[in-house]
């Protein structure tokens, strides 16, 4: 950074302080610098007070500057003054998370399909720090949400899933596995979760070849069933180093997904522009003009 780039990051506080000088002109004009003695003394007498050099104006405005300027600091200070940083780094994490959906109407029309989009709430909460995407399949596979930091988004599609959604019939996972690997490997993600929501229509050889081929690319592939797991579950399982979970064992798939997550962070190769706000340091200057309302008077 060359030379000092300052910047307002919320300027309209500043329009207080116009109507905070007006204020202050106004009592101190009204008060005339000595509060409400003029109204609790008799203006006959404060004059005599004042011709004998009893009164000091001067000295009873101290408080009121002192309020004022205080609240000047607290205006600017809000106002979120704030310096350039182009030195910052910034880290993606190397970890991410694929979740594949059947959206078949063997899964979408079953009873138990909200149970499954509630397991998958469950496992984006568990994301952490760790980037997620969207697949859902039938008899195709479509990216529904690339890999993203913004696991809102992510949850706001995930619950928008419908069965009308993929307009191919039958179930075909070998192409949901293998469309995950290539955004694994696009997001250059070495060492991600795959984990496929299916009633087990669809798997066998190409599937289980899939599941392989996610595993020799560092992730690893669980499944999560939506009836009873059949065999080929353990067996994809197995083959991806992943896990099978039941839709009733939400707490231990959310567990799994949260202790047994990998987070790698790589430095990102693009400067990021950055403000730190200086206004919390202004803050404590504010306490330099209230001090005033403590000082000892002379004896």
């Amino acid at each position: 950074m060359s030379g000092l780039e300052l910047t307002l990051l919320r300027p309209g506080w500043l329009l207080a302080l116009g109507a905070l000088v007006g204020i202050g002109w106004w009592l101190l004009r009204r008060r005339g610098g000595l509060g409400d003695w003029q109204r609790a003394v008799d203006p006959a007498l404060l004059a005599a007070m004042t011709a004998l050099g009893r009164v000091d104006s001067q000295s009873s405005r101290g408080p009121l500057w002192a309020l004022l300027a205080a609240l000047a600091v607290i205006l600017l200070a809000l106002s979120g003054p704030a310096l350039e940083r182009r030195d910052t780094l910034s880290y993606r994490n190397l970890d991410g998370v694929l979740f594949l959906v059947d959206a078949s109407p063997s899964v979408t029309e079953d009873a138990r399909w909200p149970q499954m989009l509630t397991m998958g709430r469950f496992g984006l909460a568990s994301l952490g720090t760790r980037p997620g995407g969207l697949i859902v399949y039938g008899g195709d596979a479509y990216v529904a949400t690339d890999m993203t930091g913004d696991h809102l988004q992510l949850g706001q599609t995930f619950s928008l899933l419908s069965p009308e959604i993929v307009p191919d019939g039958g179930s075909r996972p070998e192409r949901a596995l293998a469309l995950a690997a290539q955004l694994l490997a696009d997001a250059e993600v070495i060492a991600g979760d795959v984990v496929l929501f299916t009633d087990g229509d669809g798997l066998g050889p190409a599937s289980l070849q899939a599941a392989a081929a996610i595993a020799e690319q560092g992730a690893r592939l669980s499944l999560v069933s939506l009836l009873e797991p059949r065999p080929a579950f353990a067996t994809h399982a197995a083959a991806g180093q992943g896990a099978v979970f039941t839709l009733e064992e939400t707490d231990a798939f959310s567990d799994w997904m949260r202790e047994e997550a990998r987070t790698r962070l790589e430095a990102q190769d693009y400067p990021l522009l950055f403000w730190k706000d200086m206004g919390r340091y202004l803050l404590a200057l504010a306490l330099l003009p209230l001090l005033l309302l403590f000082r000892k008077g002379a004896a």
